[in-house]
């Protein structure tokens, strides 16, 4: 099977569960908020060769290879339903991969969907912008889809990377799909200008106060990172063409994510919610990334701080185990990992795709496939311990 097919069906497979309802984890946040005190970054900081180009392969000590042999047979194997297919597992081990295993069809180079894991990705984005001093957390995003006395015109990348920005957006019902925003966002009415769609929706509550998970608000914060990267232009009306380049100049190119790609809208809006394509290796160096505080190589590419924000659990009401376009795994029981380590946070994104960095582990996993049960999550929770637990 060729890249361009598994790519198809990486997204056609999709697709009958997206239109069902795209994302489904507001579900889980009905639980009073919590503070927003920083979170401290801590990880370790022994020398590791970075994988800009090549991964180096660690060891397994007997027992640790026996147990994720374990995982691997349950996951590629005998698959139960809720976990569904396993089409990638990598772990990463103090910079190292000590494991790594594909499905049937599935290699190192295939690049698969994130769906939601871009969120995060957007997230990065906003902090090298915020690094370089063009864009600040509490600056309005001032879309110019809202005119300067509209409410949402006073909306802060705060408040839309913790996702209480208070726009009415609704991603989480099965029922009625017909009214899910994010698949008429992505594949309906809003397709050919995701933006205008996502600015189009109304406030429901003050910004900052109640949180609720919106793939148009990612939208909205890259778009607004678009505009920021500089001023349009003849050969370049969208901005599209400057925000590919910042994307790969600033963070894939420099980690190592060569065999990435990310799309965008006939209006030239990067869908910034959900569609990179990406190797499990370079969602591996993406996580790499966060693990070791923003620094790759010597370099920063991201402030340390930043990353304490994006782990600080959101103070919107009803957010129990997000931060800023990540999610956390607390003590509450509500994250991935429920025996811990409580310090994990993680990419997450529709059908099962989970980018897990693990700071007391020194440890990343990457998860990719296809999982439709309504209960998938419990299963790759499960799935995730288990590995995390050998170690």
């Amino acid at each position: 099977m060729n890249l361009s097919l598994k790519k198809k069906i990486g997204i056609f497979s999709g697709l009958a569960s997206i239109i069902l309802g795209f994302v489904a984890y507001n579900v889980y946040a009905n639980s009073p908020s919590q503070s927003s005190a920083p979170v401290k970054f801590e990880y370790s900081k022994q020398p590791i060769t970075y994988p800009t180009k090549d991964w180096q392969y660690g060891n397994l000590s007997p027992e640790q290879k026996a147990k994720l042999d374990a995982v691997a047979q349950k996951a590629f194997v005998n698959p139960t339903a809720d976990l569904g297919e396993t089409r990638a597992l990598l772990v990463v081990k103090g910079g190292k991969i000590v494991f790594e295993k594909y499905g049937n069809s599935f290699d190192k180079d295939s690049r698969l969907i994130s769906w939601s894991m871009a969120k995060s990705i957007t997230s990065a984005l906003f902090g090298i912008m915020q690094k370089d001093g063009k864009l600040s957390l509490d600056a309005a995003i001032a879309d110019p889809h809202w005119k300067a006395d509209d409410k949402r015109s006073k909306i802060t990348y705060r408040q839309a990377l913790t996702m209480t920005d208070g726009i009415n957006w609704r991603e989480e019902d099965y029922s009625d799909a017909i009214h899910n925003d994010a698949a008429l966002m992505l594949f309906g009415k809003g397709r050919e200008d995701i933006v205008k769609y996502a600015t189009s929706r109304p406030l429901k509550s003050n910004p900052g106060e109640v949180w609720n998970y919106s793939s148009g608000t990612t939208n909205i914060i890259a778009a607004g990172i678009s505009r920021a990267i500089g001023p349009r232009n003849v050969s370049d009306p969208t901005g599209k063409a400057a925000m590919r380049s910042f994307m790969y100049d600033r963070l894939f190119t420099p980690i190592g994510m060569n065999n990435t790609s990310a799309e965008f809208d006939a209006n030239g809006n990067f869908y910034g919610s959900s569609l990179v394509y990406s190797t499990a290796q370079d969602f591996a160096r993406f996580g790499l990334l966060f693990l070791r505080g923003g620094q790759w190589d010597g370099k920063q590419i991201i402030e340390e701080d930043f990353v304490n924000f994006v782990r600080t659990p959101s103070n919107g009401k009803g957010a129990d185990h997000y931060g800023a376009h990540w999610w956390l795994s607390p003590s509450n029981g509500k994250g991935i990992l429920k025996k811990g380590p409580f310090d994990a946070f993680g990419a997450q994104g529709h059908e099962g795709q989970l980018i897990m960095v693990i700071p007391s582990k020194d440890m990343v996993i990457v998860r990719l496939g296809l999982s439709t049960s309504e209960k998938h999550w419990d299963a790759i929770g499960e799935q995730i311990q288990e590995i995390v637990d050998a170690f």
